[in-house]
């Protein structure tokens, strides 16, 4: 079959994808032994003479592993078979690039020695964007087979694992920077004390009693500013760490209604459940899911007014239980959306009862939920029409695959 070239080569989400890949910071970086160990098996498997892993840029295509004759590492999008390889979630393979006009067109292909063989992986983030391909290539015409396809896609899931996991190691350490200068903000204050106090000191004796006070006072409240910071880093590194066991939803959905039972009669809110009884278990880390649900209730009805509706609705779909947490609140502006996520985000809506807010609780129910290889997203028709958050978690979380071989 004649290979037809789209009319557009760029996603309608092109700009969502980019803001993705930039996340990784995986632009421009050194060719690396864990990633070149990816390539050179994807090349094994397809006993091709090239292989390559590839990130799509804006207007570019940049090849993180290299394992070809080309001499440099960045090549124009317009000309990239990688560039069509992202367009899909499947595996792209053009056995023969010179029976397609279309794909002529690229100086790789009609070049001396030029690739004839192509088939790439799309990488693809929890998220769903596809931000670049683990791809062979040969200069002569091949067949490629189901179970290479296969494996090539589970290469593609190894490399994506390992950008999430140092996407999350880097969070941890800038949350740790965040911590550290807070508390280096909050303790300048008692330092200063403790320096007038001492002043003050050397300059009239009579006043130690008082003073001696107020450097213990201060000392203290620096103990105190230091033990949190601790406190907080541990919390962190526990977070990294999933215990996992088997999860039965329907009785963690019992408990979280009976929990909020009384704050939503408060309000006059009620706290609606809709499920399949016979929900099939989840294999997860307990504690972790569990904060992920009271966080999306608790802020359901937060924001929500007096005598609205909250609902927690849960379904299997194939091998993903989706759950979605739907108000009848405030809502969401595209701004809102845009950062709902980040840590800090002032949004537009308010709690109608009080209430307080930190601005990390999503933040950190995010990092839970792609813990688990999971997703999460929010909808939200506008202002004053309500808010859904939906969570989508596989049945069975599986440890990365060829982690110890990858480092």
């Amino acid at each position: 079959m004649i290979y037809t070239k789209p009319t557009s080569i760029i996603p309608s989400n092109d700009m969502q994808r980019l803001e993705k890949l930039y996340e990784y910071r995986i632009l421009d970086t050194h060719s690396e032994e864990a990633f070149d160990k990816i390539a050179l098996l994807a090349a094994q498997i397809f006993n091709t003479t090239s292989a390559f892993i590839s990130f799509v840029d804006q207007d570019r295509v940049f090849l993180k592993s290299n394992l070809s004759l080309l001499p440099h590492n960045v090549i124009d999008r317009r000309d990239s078979l990688c560039s069509l390889a992202i367009l899909n979630d499947n595996v792209t393979v053009f056995n023969d690039t010179h029976t397609s006009p279309d794909l002529m067109e690229s100086p790789y292909v009609v070049g001396e020695d030029g690739i004839r063989f192509y088939a790439g992986a799309p990488l693809k983030t929890p998220e769903g964007y596809l931000v670049g391909t683990v791809c062979v290539i040969d200069n002569v015409a091949r067949e490629a087979t189901d179970a290479q396809m296969d494996m090539l896609k589970t290469l593609s899931k190894i490399i994506v694992n390992k950008l999430e996991s140092r996407l999350r190691y880097r969070k941890s350490i800038e949350s740790q920077i965040d911590l550290t200068n807070i508390a280096l903000h909050e303790i300048k204050n008692p330092l200063a004390s403790i320096k007038l106090a001492n002043e003050i000191l050397t300059k009239d004796s009579s006043k130690v009693e008082r003073m001696s006070g107020m450097i213990k006072a201060c000392v203290l409240r620096i103990q105190n500013k230091l033990a949190d910071v601790l406190k907080q880093a541990e919390e962190d590194e526990h977070r990294l760490t999933l215990s996992i066991e088997e999860v039965d939803l329907n009785e963690m959905f019992t408990k979280i209604l009976t929990s909020f039972e009384l704050l939503a009669n408060r309000k006059n809110q009620a706290l609606l459940l809709e499920h399949d009884p016979e929900l099939p278990k989840i294999y997860a880390d307990k504690a972790k899911i569990s904060d992920v649900m009271h966080n999306l209730v608790s802020n359901a009805l937060k924001y929500s007014y007096a005598g609205t509706t909250v609902r927690i609705i849960a379904r299997q779909e194939e091998n993903i239980i989706r759950i979605e947490v739907q108000d009848e609140g405030q809502g969401l502006s595209q701004a809102d959306i845009s950062k709902l996520f980040t840590k800090f985000a002032k949004l537009s809506s308010k709690p109608t009862g009080k209430e307080t807010s930190t601005g990390l609780g999503l933040s950190i129910t995010k990092s839970f939920v792609e813990l688990h290889h999971g997703t999460i997203e929010a909808k939200s028709a506008g202002k004053d029409k309500g808010t859904s958050f939906i969570v989508s978690l596989p049945l069975k979380y599986e440890k990365e695959e060829l982690q110890e071989y990858f480092g």
